[in-house]
């Protein structure tokens, strides 16, 4: 099950969500929070300043208050570089879980970047990514919807005997489904959003 659930975050209003996501899912799990920002560098540019560090480190602070008031355990962390590669070497380095992100920044060039780097996130990582959009309506309400939906992923991936294990639930924009299969267990992300749904084994699964 989910142990460490990451959250990046760059501070913006467009992260709320995807906190309040993040939060919902670790406190669901008895899991812990990591709450990471980073400071880019690379390609497009330096981007530090004598502000970005401390908005990087206000950014943490208030998931990390956020999760304090569920009674969450927090971590916190400010890096420094690529923002993608940073986030997935965070995730590998401490044995994360779930990745719970937005796909939109502040606004103009910050909404293109955070898109960009969500995108990348998502095709890039081996664990489950959870993205929060900010304004699309939600489509699939219907837990027996999202079933279906996850159903019909794992048998097209070659999964058979998949049967459900727990009653499906969503964290606003995302459905989680937990399957049994014959090669193991499956948590199936259905975008309520979307429809599009991504399979993730579990850890003990994938060891």
């Amino acid at each position: 099950m989910y142990q460490d659930v990451l959250i990046p975050t760059d501070g913006s209003d467009g992260t709320r969500r995807s906190i309040t996501h993040g939060v919902t899912i670790a406190d669901r799990f008895d899991a812990t929070i990591h709450a990471l920002s980073i400071v880019p560098e690379g390609p497009l540019g330096t981007l530090e300043s004598e502000t970005a560090t401390p908005a990087a480190e206000r950014a943490v602070e208030r998931v990390e208050a956020e999760a304090t008031r569920e009674g969450i355990e927090t971590v916190t962390a400010v890096e420094h570089g690529v923002p993608h590669e940073e986030i997935l070497s965070y995730a590998e380095d401490n044995d994360v879980d779930m990745i719970v992100m937005g796909t939109q920044g502040r606004t103009g060039l910050d909404r293109v970047l955070v898109g960009s780097v969500t995108e990348r996130i998502v095709r890039m990582a081996e664990i489950p990514v959870v993205t929060v959009r900010l304004t699309d309506e939600i489509r699939i309400e219907d837990p027996d919807e999202a079933e279906r939906i996850a159903r019909r992923e794992a048998e097209r991936d070659g999964y058979e005997a998949v049967t459900i294990l727990e009653e499906p639930h969503r964290t606003s924009a995302s459905w989680i489904v937990r399957l049994e299969t014959d090669a193991g267990d499956l948590h199936v992300h259905v975008d309520a959003v979307s429809g599009e749904a991504r399979i993730g084994r579990s850890r003990s699964d994938a060891e």
